[in-house]
Order: structure tokens, then C-alpha cells, then sequence
């Protein structure tokens, strides 16, 4: 092999060998990516369930304080009260059909 012909391919396989490396180097970063990916959509999902039942508790200490008189929330309150009553009348009508 000539000269010129063996120093191509050194280059050649001196640039396989910086492709091979930035490859696997990519390919680990992707996976730690993808990792980090699905951590972060648990940590979202806790984080939504954790507000849902927050939201539920302040519901409920709403419609506590407006059950004790406590100001503009007891009229709501009480048409809350007199919707659920209203469900539950057609509930018991239906079960006497």
C-alpha cells in the first residue's frame, strides 16, 4: 500500500473512532434523557394528585365555614345543599319506577 493511500486510512479510522465515541456518548445522554424524562412525569403526576386533593380539602373547608354562617359562602352553601338534595329526590324517584 502506498504512502498516501495508508495515511487516508489512518484518517479515516481516526474519524470512525471519533464517530464511534460521539455516538455512544449521544446514545448515554439520550438514555439519561429518556430517565430523566420519566421522572419528571411521575413528580408531575404526584404533583397533580396532590393539588386535586388540595382542591378537595378547600372545598370542603369552604363549604365548612359557610355551613357555620361564615360570610358570602353560606348562600352558596346553601344552594349546594339544595342541589344535592334535589339529585338525590330524582335518585329516590327513579329507584321507585
Amino acid at each position: 500500500m502506498s504512502g498516501k493511500g495508508y495515511e487516508e486510512l489512518i484518517v479515516l479510522n481516526r474519524k470512525l473512532d471519533e464517530l464511534l465515541n460521539r455516538y455512544n456518548t449521544l446514545r448515554t445522554e439520550v438514555t439519561d434523557l429518556k430517565s430523566g424524562n420519566e421522572d419528571l412525569k411521575i413528580k408531575l403526576y404526584d404533583r397533580d394528585a396532590k393539588i386535586k386533593e388540595l382542591e378537595i380539602k378547600y372545598e370542603r373547608v369552604r363549604l365548612s365555614g359557610a355551613l357555620l354562617g361564615e360570610g358570602e359562602n353560606a348562600v352558596e352553601a346553601k344552594k349546594k345543599i339544595t342541589d344535592l338534595v334535589r339529585e338525590i329526590d330524582r335518585c329516590v324517584a327513579l329507584l321507585n319506577r
